[in-house]
């Protein structure tokens, strides 16, 4: 078993950093909210940038230069996921938002229904409210062993004017890694209803086996033709401030479609996102081995340690990511279970109520960190709990 050791780094040294995980909150608090990891980069990642300072190649980029993450990405998906995209379907952008707000822009018009599975990444909703679209919503259903999707929900939900499918696979917060026949599933009901159906599938680095991450786009060509499918190194490498993403269409008219969009308004990558992403996804598995070692011991310990010690909390250990969806609602909190969390345990949690309309009750802890930083960010909240 490769060695974690390299991966532990201190409270002062995360401190230290520049990101809004560490920053936002004042000293006392330790953060488990957003999804950055408490890892080190890839040394592969450091040593390609480095590269980059060293020639002082600080200039515009090429507009061909892209090219490279795209060719670096279906590499990635081929070794690690077994599915093989085309580079010149891919178009290159800033972050998943922007690429999902473009998408939604392009893909359908103010008033048209786009479904979402709640409880979501926040972005999801902000998406559709933003850009004056309907939200159809579809509730994932909490089972014995995890989270299931709705099917009959899904075909009552859809009418004339539902013209998108935004589909989180792995789901967050959730934790849920779809399978085959699930997603087959969706992939009928889209064809049947003439659906486009837009794939985040940022947390695809992150399944723990016996679960399996299965691309959306992979399930056969006709349901291809109708996908795109959206990633990035921002959370399988931690490097979300590169501010490289990809947007892969399954057909040639879905992406001639998109090419009508004035791309000026989505920027380029710099220099640094198109080295940077390269080499992590080029190089970057080792390290994202280690990573998935130690993101399943801190998997399994927050399992143990809600079941045992936190009263009135439950949560269905995740097949996926590196978040807990943790269901307050047996504390009989008056308000927010974050915000109790916040006040009486310093412990700074994603607010559920964020999610969805109703799930205030729950909140979503970041589990990417250290044994020690883990150990003390459960410690206070079982305090807290036990009052």
């Amino acid at each position: 078993m490769p060695s974690q050791s390299d991966l532990l780094l201190t409270e002062g040294q995360l401190r230290a950093r520049h990101g809004v995980k560490w920053s936002h909150y004042r000293g006392d608090v330790i953060p488990a909210w957003i999804a950055d990891m408490d890892f080190p980069v890839a040394p592969e990642i450091r040593a390609a940038l480095r590269a980059v300072i060293d020639a002082d190649d600080f200039g515009y980029t090429p507009l061909a230069f892209s090219e490279r993450a795209a060719k670096a990405f279906c590499g990635w998906m081929t070794m690690r996921h077994g599915w093989t995209p085309e580079p010149e379907r891919i178009f290159v952008g800033s972050t998943m938002m922007q690429l999902m707000h473009a998408m939604v822009m392009m893909f359908s018009e103010p008033g048209d229904g786009v479904i979402v599975q709640t409880p979501i990444y926040p972005g999801f909703l902000s998406v559709v409210a933003q850009n004056n679209r309907r939200l159809d919503e579809n509730p994932l259903r909490r089972g014995n062993a995890h989270y299931e999707l709705d099917l009959d929900g899904l075909r009552k939900v859809i009418d004339r004017r539902t013209r998108l499918l935004l589909l989180c696979n792995p789901h967050n917060p959730t934790g849920r890694a779809f399978g085959v026949q699930e997603l087959r599933a969706i992939a009928d009901i889209a064809l049947a209803h003439d659906l486009i159906v837009v794939a985040d599938e940022v947390q695809m680095d992150f399944v723990y086996p016996p679960a399996r991450y299965t691309p959306f786009a992979s399930l056969g060509g006709e349901i291809a033709a109708r996908t795109i499918t959206l990633s990035s190194t921002s959370k399988g490498l931690n490097v979300a401030g590169l501010r490289l993403a990809v947007a892969h269409f399954g057909s040639a008219e879905l992406q001639a479609r998109f090419k009508q969009i004035n791309t000026h308004i989505l920027g380029t990558p710099s220099i640094f996102s198109v080295i940077g992403s390269e080499a992590a996804w080029k190089f970057g598995g080792s390290t994202l081995d280690k990573i998935l070692l130690q993101l399943d011991a801190n998997r399994h310990r927050v399992s143990e340690f809600v079941q045992n010690e936190l009263p009135g909390v439950s949560h269905i250990s995740p097949e996926a990511t590196y978040f807990a969806w943790l269901d307050c609602s047996g504390m009989n909190l008056p308000g927010s279970a974050a915000k109790f969390f916040l006040d009486k345990a310093k412990v700074a949690l994603s607010p559920g109520g964020d999610f969805s309309s109703y799930t205030n009750n729950f909140a979503r802890l970041n589990f990417a960190t250290s044994p020690e930083i883990l150990e003390e960010i459960l410690s206070r909240m079982s305090r807290a709990v036990k009052g």
